[in-house]
């Protein structure tokens, strides 16, 4: 992460990202089903969905996210995560537009909530996510300009930033990942900055992503 200093005391894991769990809790000794239909669906390799309700995570078959692909589908309680990653190497993020994130680390990610009708602004912390304030205000200055914030699918995907070395990459990801982002940080965390196996694995995660992204109009909709 970004140079070495205090996690804020802040409020546990936000509701939005009770799904979590399945991130950070041990594996259960059976096959991981569909929460849906039931059968049995592969590790590693299944699609999610977001269940709008509940503000949750939960594992799908590939013929039940085709399923609530479709628009309006259950009334639009279950949404499925898009496969879809992108990025904007030509938006420029400055440190003073960073600062008015109010983001105290280097990583971040910030998705629309539809229920209700705002963005929400989340950070990995040793105690799971930590969510910072966001007027509509700041994030039509700061993020407004990139062309990834017109693409954004609420509740399903995320802005995911991070600044390194003076810079700031961002990339429009599945909300998935991020999840899976918090949980890996809240495992590996050490010591007062982290430790070396926390940064390790998160150079490798935006190497991951940065291979996957393709500039707006390059990639079509999964």
């Amino acid at each position: 992460m970004s140079a070495p200093q205090a996690w804020p005391q802040r409020p546990g894991p936000a509701p939005e990202l009770r799904g979590l769990r399945r991130f950070t809790a041990p594996r259960p000794p059976q096959q991981e089903r569909c929460e849906l239909c039931g059968v049995p669906v592969s590790d590693g390799s299944h699609r999610h969905l977001v269940d709008t309700e509940k503000r949750s995570l939960a594992c799908a078959c590939t013929p039940c996210a085709l399923l609530f692909a479709e628009p309006g589908a259950a009334g639009g309680r279950f949404r499925t995560v898009p496969d879809r990653y992108l990025a904007d190497p030509g938006h420029h993020l400055e440190d003073s537009a960073w600062e008015l994130l109010q983001i105290p680390v280097s990583v971040a990610f910030f998705f629309r909530n539809s229920a209700q009708d705002r963005l929400v602004a989340l950070y990995p912390s040793p105690a799971g996510a930590t969510e910072s304030e966001l007027e509509p205000s700041t994030w039509q200055s700061v993020l407004g300009g990139s062309r990834l914030a017109g693409l954004l699918e609420p509740d399903v995907e995320a802005l995911l930033l991070r600044r390194s070395d003076g810079r700031a990459e961002c990339y429009l990801v599945p909300i998935d990942i991020c999840y899976e982002l918090v949980g890996r940080m809240r495992l590996l965390w050490q010591g007062f900055d982290g430790g070396a196996e926390a940064r390790t694995d998160l150079q490798a995660f935006f190497e991951h992503v940065g291979r996957r992204a393709q500039a707006p109009g390059e990639a079509g909709r999964p």
